[in-house]
């Protein structure tokens, strides 16, 4: 089912919401509708337009937000879908500190490998193989991190998302899974 990106009054991203969610929003007047998908859905005595982003009417005051949630997704979001390693396709996470070694499972401690240098470095730290990490790990910043991370994206969105950190990101996952 097709997503649908949501933003606050003030034009923030909040979320990504399945499809039919965002038509609820927009039949109870809850919403309307900013980009259109180009797809047309179907009722006894209605066609609407699907959304493809939508914006609420009403401001909604989100509470604290943490840090972003770390998932396959999103960290292969952060690397660019490449080996912290050597560069090439990323198919595998690794923990530069090995867990067997007392590293955790963070975003500073945690990369995107290929299978072969995931294999070739095991448990063994980067000081005694002679590596080096092309950049140093770091949690993703901005709000647009939380809607990258899902996985569902649409080139509609790009302009919505860019004032929250979204071009290097987007422009990185287009390049490799187009």
């Amino acid at each position: 089912m097709p997503h649908v990106l949501v933003l606050n009054a003030s034009y923030e991203p909040l979320g990504v919401v399945p499809l039919r969610r965002a038509l609820v929003l927009v039949l109870e007047n809850k919403a309307h509708c900013l980009e259109e998908s180009g797809a047309l859905m179907h009722s006894a005595t209605r066609t609407i337009p699907a959304p493809s982003v939508v914006r609420l009417k009403r401001f909604v005051r989100v509470p604290y937000r943490g840090p972003v949630p770390l998932t396959r997704r999103a960290l292969f979001a952060r690397d660019g879908g490449r080996c912290m390693y050597c560069g090439g396709v990323a198919t595998s996470v690794d923990h530069v500190i090995p867990k067997s070694r007392g590293g955790q499972h963070a975003w500073e401690n945690v990369v995107a490998s290929c299978r072969r240098c995931n294999h070739v470095k095991a448990d063994r730290h980067l000081l005694e193989l002679g590596w080096r990490l092309r950049h140093k790990p770091a949690p993703p910043s901005g709000l647009a991190w939380r809607i990258i991370g899902t996985g569902h994206r649409d080139p509609r969105w790009l302009p919505y998302l860019q004032p929250y950190g979204a071009d290097d990101a987007l422009a990185r996952i287009d390049g490799i899974s187009a």
